[in-house]
């Protein structure tokens, strides 16, 4: 089974990260998914860039309205995803604790499976 492991942080902590804390952060995360990757078990994972770079499109009295920032004012943004194949959700909750080890922003992950809605477009 396929699933999503959505990552959930406090923008404000991550964005007053140094260079250096950040670098260290990401080097201790790709740690993680290395021995996922050497199996062919990790699908895509991103780094989504901060809510003020975001744009939503809304539909406002059934016409699209395009504005600046995220929908919704939340205490936690979402910074980022993985996809990962699991035999079981037990699996994929152990992967998201191991990425929750080594980041100091706290936050939480949410675990998800996925259905892939047009299997055609998936890279092999």
């Amino acid at each position: 089974m396929l699933y999503a492991i959505l990552c959930y942080a406090s923008e404000d902590v991550v964005c007053s990260w140094s260079k250096e804390q950040d670098d260290e952060v990401m080097a201790k995360l790709l740690n993680v998914q290395e021995k996922y990757a050497q199996a062919g078990r990790l699908g895509p994972v991103a780094r989504l860039l901060p809510t003020t770079a975001a744009t939503t499109l809304r539909r406002v009295k059934g016409e699209p309205v395009v504005i600046d920032g995220p929908f919704a004012e939340t205490k936690e943004q979402f910074l980022g995803f993985y996809t990962l194949e699991c035999a079981d959700l037990d699996e994929a909750v152990d992967f998201a604790r191991e990425l929750s080890e080594v980041n100091p922003s706290g936050g939480s992950y949410e675990i998800r499976p996925v259905s892939i809605f047009n299997p055609a477009r998936v890279p092999a």
